[in-house]
């Protein structure tokens, strides 16, 4: 004979939130419980962003497992500063100016940066560049892009390819001149640069242990301002 149980109906149940401690404490939890996670995630995400440099893109933070609530939250907060559409900043973080190099070189990596920008890369000016200078092949279309903002010019030929160094910037391969080409091209384009920066800067790499007259001069026939230089280095060297 099987045994008689009560229907389930008879068990009493205890309702979910019954005033009791475990109610009280299971009320807390899924109040307070969820903030830790939270606080994780964004702490998570601000120590990706300053390991990039103090910038990031949605894309590259989807990549990463940031989730856009997370992202758009740092930004309500002010913690994130939205640069242009889908770049943000962090706030309290200045952007070194080695940084917009390799953003430009992530946006266009075909193109080298150049003149006031290499110039200030190599240590070789004072003058501070408010834009990235980028040089492309004459044939390519110009780049358009938000941010940062860009000087292009146009080279063709072996003006273009000789010169070409890479150097590892935020973990971005970015294409900069070297610095000998790097002063030549100035005097190039000496209505763009000035031609006392070019000088300038001529003076300041000649007092290197390990610049090269001959370098300069050998840029300077590539570029066809060979007759242009010499006076200038003959002045400066003697």
């Amino acid at each position: 004979m099987t045994p008689h149980r009560p229907p389930l109906t008879s068990v009493k149940q205890r309702p979910l939130f019954d005033g009791t401690k475990s109610s009280a404490n299971l009320t807390y939890c899924l109040h307070f419980c969820t903030i830790p996670v939270m606080k994780s995630a964004k702490k998570k995400a601000i120590e990706f962003i300053e390991a990039a440099g103090g910038l990031i893109r949605t894309n590259e933070a989807l990549e990463r497992g940031i989730h856009r609530r997370t992202l758009y939250g740092l930004r309500d907060e002010g913690t994130l500063i939205q640069v242009t559409r889908g770049l943000y900043q962090l706030a309290d973080m200045e952007i070194p100016a080695q940084v917009s190099l390799a953003e430009v070189a992530k946006r266009v990596p075909n193109g080298v940066v150049c003149l006031i920008s290499a110039l200030a890369y190599h240590e070789l000016t004072t003058q501070t560049p408010h834009y990235v200078w980028l040089a492309v092949e004459r044939k390519t279309r110009k780049p358009r892009i938000e941010y940062p903002p860009l000087r292009v010019f146009f080279f063709s030929g072996d003006m273009f390819s000789r010169g070409i160094t890479i150097h590892k910037i935020m973990n971005q391969k970015v294409k900069i001149y070297d610095a000998p080409k790097t002063v030549i091209d100035c005097f190039r384009w000496k209505k763009a640069v000035g031609l006392d920066v070019a000088i300038e800067a001529a003076k300041e790499y000649l007092k290197r242990r390990e610049s090269s007259p001959s370098k300069l001069v050998h840029y300077a026939k590539i570029c066809k301002v060979e007759k242009l230089v010499r006076p200038y280095l003959q002045a400066i060297v003697s």
